[in-house]
């Protein structure tokens, strides 16, 4: 059943529906606008009630915008995908299972993502906010440019390829988490990590990828910003450039191009034995 050019408002207008092609239609103001609905093909719609879309299944949308007001808008979805579509309202994904997005922007990116699973996620451009990604797991991810907060806190088994990333205590307890190609600026990165890899990332920001469990860098560089690395850290690292400071690494090997300072107090926790490798002279503090 297709429905065009029309408006809906008010409490669940939509509610329960199946097998709708809905083309250039507006959900006003009001709230749960498509609940517990399948096979929805929605094109060219604007959306502003909130909840809109939750408890639904085999959802599709292309060149939909989502208005500020539409706060928590996909919710418990199974099977989403969405392509060259704009959301304006915070907490926009939250516990979607499988999901293929492209070209999506998103400009209040808090509280987005929350643990959703099983996704592809491409030219995602995401703005301001905080905590996304909570708990996400088994997404791959290109092309991501984001500017948001303590992102990734808790995720597990992300895949990232190609991405901008300005964010503050990004990847928090994360678990098995790689990322190619990439920028990641922002204080400290990744603490308390495992499993963390980093492939040919510019690591910018201070204290970075500290009391981290099996931490693998490949072909990394860092910003002259990122002092005080790898406290605590058990670390396999080749970095392709000079390191301002490196700071009681507990364990494995550093190859760098120079270091200006390497830290070694009495705080340092056992077996310390990380082997640092520099072609530069450096100061070394021990306190």
């Amino acid at each position: 059943m297709q429905i065009s050019n029309q408006t809906f408002s008010g409490e669940r207008p939509l509610y329960n529906s199946s097998d709708l092609c809905l083309e250039q239609i507006t959900i006003g103001e009001g709230e749960s606008g498509l609940k517990e609905c399948r096979r929805i093909n929605a094109i060219d719609c604007r959306f502003s009630g909130q909840y809109i879309l939750w408890e639904c299944e085999d959802i599709a949308c292309r060149q939909c915008t989502f208005e500020a007001p539409s706060r928590a808008s996909l919710w418990y979805v199974r099977r989403l995908g969405m392509t060259d579509c704009t959301i304006h309202s915070p907490k926009a994904f939250r516990e979607i299972d499988d999901l293929r997005l492209d070209n999506i922007r998103i400009t209040n990116s808090d509280e987005t993502f929350w643990s959703c699973r099983n996704g592809q996620l491409t030219d995602i451009s995401m703005e301001g906010g905080i905590y996304p990604f909570m708990r996400a797991s088994d997404l791959h991810i290109t092309r991501l440019h984001m500017t948001a907060k303590y992102a990734f806190q808790y995720a597990r088994n992300i895949e990232i390829h190609n991405a901008v990333l300005h964010t503050k205590d990004a990847f928090w307890e994360s678990d098995h988490c790689t990322i190619y190609d990439s920028e990641i600026h922002g204080e400290y990165l990744a603490w308390y990590s495992r499993n963390l890899r980093l492939v040919r990332c510019h690591i910018s920001g201070t204290q970075p990828l500290c009391y981290c469990d099996n931490l693998v860098l490949e072909d990394c560089t860092f910003a002259p910003d990122a002092d005080l690395a790898f406290e605590y850290s058990s670390v396999q690292a080749t970095i392709r450039s000079a390191v301002t400071s490196i700071k009681n690494p507990r364990s494995g090997h550093i190859s760098c191009c120079g270091c200006d300072e390497i830290i070694r107090d009495n705080h340092v926790k056992a077996p310390n034995d990380c082997v640092i490798q520099s072609s530069r002279t450096y100061a070394q503090r021990i306190v």
